[in-house]
């Protein structure tokens, strides 16, 4: 259904259309870019050494559909964040691409990058990514209660981890 591929310049103007307001900005990206993102933001981005980041492709189409990332890659403590998961183009919302990506980083963290340890963090308002994640595996650790501004509300965000089984 997908398949994730390294996230280049060349896809810099596409996740920028797909982030439209300061407040999907927050939702995908939390405080790592400002509003507008821009190329320079993404070049900064892109150059990090701790994070693996893709776009995702619809295999049936060949369309790129979305953006997911692993970062905070620590291989001593054997750990990582999923970060910044989004299908961007909106007709592929609600399909279950999301579960696929999901699967999808989670097989390179477990199996090829032999981690022990993926966590992530999800605003409690974003119930469908919350079922997402459950499906996957995840379970909550915890509630950051009131973590982030955006205007005039705050937002609550859940931990969720997974634990490598296999590779104890």
């Amino acid at each position: 259904m997908i398949r994730l591929e390294p996230f280049e310049n060349s896809d810099f103007s596409r996740l920028i259309n797909w982030v439209q307001t300061e407040e999907e900005m927050i939702i995908f990206s939390a405080d790592l870019f400002t509003f507008p993102i821009t190329n320079n933001q993404l070049s900064h981005y892109l150059n990090a050494s701790n994070r693996i980041i893709y776009k995702v492709l619809n295999v049936e189409t060949g369309e790129i559909i979305g953006h997911a990332e692993l970062n905070n890659i620590n291989f001593k403590s054997k750990n990582s964040r999923i970060c910044r998961v989004l299908i961007g183009d909106k007709k592929y919302r609600n399909h279950g691409f999301g579960t696929h990506i999901i699967n999808e980083l989670i097989k390179i963290a477990f199996n090829k990058l032999k981690l022990h340890r993926l966590d992530l963090g999800v605003y409690d308002f974003n119930l469908q990514a919350i079922k997402c994640y459950k499906n996957c595996g995840f379970e909550i650790e915890g509630l950051l209660k009131e973590n982030v501004k955006f205007e005039d509300a705050y937002w609550s965000t859940y931990n969720m981890s997974i634990l490598n089984k296999n590779h104890l």
